[in-house]
């Protein structure tokens, strides 16, 4: 066993799709290349946007393509004593401050303009917590395995919010804490994800926690497009099994794997062990979209 360790880490506000699949099998494949370990964790940190049954639709999803993972599914729900540690820590550091101003209070601005950084503030109202992006990193590096070298400058970032006004947590704060607690040190995902990254390793710097590397795929769109996504109404995975076994060989296509035409009716466990052994993420052609 390498000291590779992935994940896929849905958010179970509908069924997985087209686009979801991509993320979650080149994930998968490339653990799987690595002779490491897959994980799973669901991000249900934010319940109004996680219906009933949600979570185990997608179990029976990546199942029916697979896509079995190792150890047991991490539930962001369990993990509010974490992410307060985190915060409680970054407050004490002097890199998240309470914020009290509303989105529309900002809206001329491109990012959050810092108002509340001295601790000044609207007193009564209710506060989110922000990162101060401003003493961070300066600039935020990192090689992605895919698109090459990404520079960000953090006056162009903006305080980005670890904890929201109605006391959910955010993504930002919780994919970190996330990410180190489970002992990952590889991200696969989706290219819309890259321009969270420097928040993300702003966080993982200033926490003094290991920095995975990344690898960020090229989006699939529709014929508009646009990114396939819940919110556009993108089909659901289906569980059929002689439904999923051409489109596991049409998601292999898309991620340009090129495997055999004779493969797309096989079973999954059996394209599934020839993408394994054959899967080589530099084939993938390095563009923000891609046709579904």
């Amino acid at each position: 066993m390498t000291g590779y360790r992935g994940r896929f880490a849905p958010t179970p506000s509908g069924p997985l799709h087209f686009g979801s699949l991509i993320a979650a099998l080149a994930s998968f494949l490339d653990a799987r290349r690595a002779g490491g370990e897959w994980l799973l964790r669901i991000e249900d940190i934010d319940p109004p946007r996680c219906p009933a049954g949600a979570a185990d639709v997608i179990l029976r999803q990546l199942e029916a393509f697979g896509l079995h993972w190792d150890g047991p599914v991490l539930w962001q729900h369990d993990r509010d004593a974490a992410y307060a540690a985190a915060l409680e820590k970054l407050e004490a550091l002097g890199l998240a401050y309470p914020c009290s101003c509303s989105r529309k209070q900002w809206r001329e601005h491109s990012v959050y303009p810092g108002w509340c950084r001295e601790g000044v503030r609207e007193p009564e109202k209710p506060v989110a917590w922000r990162l101060r992006s401003d003493l961070g990193l300066r600039p935020v590096v990192w090689q992605d395995r895919l698109f090459g070298v990404q520079r960000f400058d953090p006056a162009d970032l903006g305080d980005v919010v670890l904890q929201r006004k109605d006391g959910l947590w955010a993504y930002q704060l919780a994919v970190v804490v996330d990410d180190a607690d489970q002992g990952i040190s590889d991200v696969v995902r989706g290219f819309d994800l890259l321009d969270n990254t420097p928040w993300q390793r702003q966080l993982q710097h200033a926490l003094g926690l290991p920095e995975p590397r990344y690898l960020h795929l090229p989006l699939i769109v529709n014929r508009d497009g646009q990114k396939l996504s819940k919110q556009n109404l993108a089909p659901a995975l289906p569980l059929e099994d002689h439904v999923v076994r051409p489109l596991l060989h049409r998601a292999l296509v898309a991620l340009d794997q090129t495997p055999p035409a004779e493969l797309g009716t096989a079973p999954v466990a059996e394209q599934l062990a020839w993408a394994s052994g054959n899967w080589e993420p530099q084939r993938i052609h390095a563009e923000a979209h891609r046709r579904e």
